[in-house]
């Protein structure tokens, strides 16, 4: 392509059919081609295009369809949707063939509607309701998968670019992020359900791309009733107070308990902060400015890990300097070291918290300490309904 390029022939061009945004991929491989691209989307036409569309078989058909311009809009610019609308409305009508004499068709749009929605649902609603699940579903947990589908669902285009769309949603980056960044989302997409998503959704891991391929899934899953589908796949809510469920405080000596923490809460879907994770975002930034409103007021609970070293470290002196207010609002729990020195966080005890003994089964208590975190959470998100 390059070379093509370079000689400036008149009389060659290549055309890619069936790329979308995810083939922005091709650009990384070689830069200087982005200037030589054009992209041409058949996906949205202009809405006269539509309305030409169905006003030519409108004159096949000898007949006026007096919903057209509703037609033409909900089709948002695809010929293919505004087929099936209409031939919806004339099978309603009784229209079955070209009519002798001029007719005039009336039907409801929203009821028509109605139907090509619950039509398609016979097609997508398992693929819809499979992605939205992930791998596995964790009621309580913070639903990345579903807020992808319902990003995708809400964008004027067919595509969602998800490193714009964490930005566009802070409070879901942290999850969103995290089953891209680990390959959670491409292995789900390549692993059980592949044959179910393979003909309607491609995600592009090499630039965070996620596009829908038919049509008619992007015209279903933008006509799902959000918050009855919610519960029909079983979660209880996608609405959270804060971008982060827990927040992680701990001296660097007692990072392995913070790492194991982290590991286990991302499985169950809590969006949890640990500043391992978020490295890469924090550099070149204030670290001050960027960690105080995380422990002041954007992590719903933290969880403060009082080993030996905590109180002798200026990272976490200066962690505890944000959160110490949020004592009083039963929002900061506890963990105890065994191999803490005796009184040392004595003030703490007075609020619930855990014990962790350095000389017990380390993955049974992580194991018990995710539990009761996970069972707290869902308890909140519940009383907030």
């Amino acid at each position: 392509m390059k070379t093509l390029a370079d000689e400036e022939s008149t009389e060659t061009k290549i055309v890619i059919v069936g790329i979308n945004k995810a083939g922005d991929s091709l650009v990384k491989f070689a830069r200087d081609l982005n200037n030589r691209i054009d992209t041409i989307r058949f996906e949205s036409n202009p809405v006269e295009k539509v309305l030409e569309l169905i006003e030519n078989g409108e004159r096949v058909l000898n007949i006026t369809i007096n919903t057209k311009q509703e037609i033409a809009n909900e089709a948002q610019g695809s010929f293919h949707i505004a087929q099936m609308l209409s031939k919806e409305i004339c099978i309603h009508g009784d229209v079955l063939e070209a009519q002798e004499e001029h007719t005039v068709v009336t039907t409801s749009f929203e009821v028509i509607k109605e139907k090509v929605f619950d039509d398609l649902g016979r097609a997508f609603y398992e693929t819809a309701r499979a992605f939205a699940t992930g791998p596995k579903l964790r009621k309580d947990g913070r639903a990345p998968y579903l807020h992808i589908l319902y990003w995708l669902a809400i964008s004027n285009e067919w595509a969602l670019d998800l490193i714009e769309a964490v930005r566009k949603y802070p409070k879901h980056r942290s999850s969103v992020i995290t089953v891209m960044e680990k390959g959670y989302l491409e292995g789900f997409l390549n692993g059980d359900h592949a044959e179910l998503f393979a003909e309607c959704i491609h995600y592009e891991p090499n630039t965070h791309v996620i596009s829908v391929e038919d049509p008619k899934f992007v015209y279903y899953i933008r006509n799902i009733q959000w918050k009855k589908f919610v519960l029909q796949v079983g979660y209880k809510t996608i609405n959270f107070k804060s971008s982060y469920d827990y927040a992680l405080s701990f001296a660097g000596s007692d990072r392995d308990v913070a790492e194991a923490l982290f590991s286990n809460l991302v499985e169950e879907e809590v969006s949890v902060f640990y500043d391992k994770n978020e490295q890469h975002r924090i550099l070149a930034e204030n670290v001050e400015e960027y960690l105080s409103p995380i422990y002041r007021s954007e992590a719903q609970f933290v969880v403060v890990l009082l080993g030996p070293d905590y109180p002798k470290r200026i990272w976490t002196r200066f962690e505890s300097e944000q959160f110490k207010d949020r004592f009083g609002d039963a929002s900061v729990i506890p963990i105890w070291f065994d191999n803490a020195p005796t009184g040392l966080f004595d003030e703490t005890t007075k609020i619930g918290g855990f014990h962790f003994y350095r000389t017990g089964d380390f993955e049974l208590q992580i194991n018990e300490i995710v539990k009761a975190l996970v069972k707290k959470i869902a308890e909140v998100r519940s009383e907030d309904e």
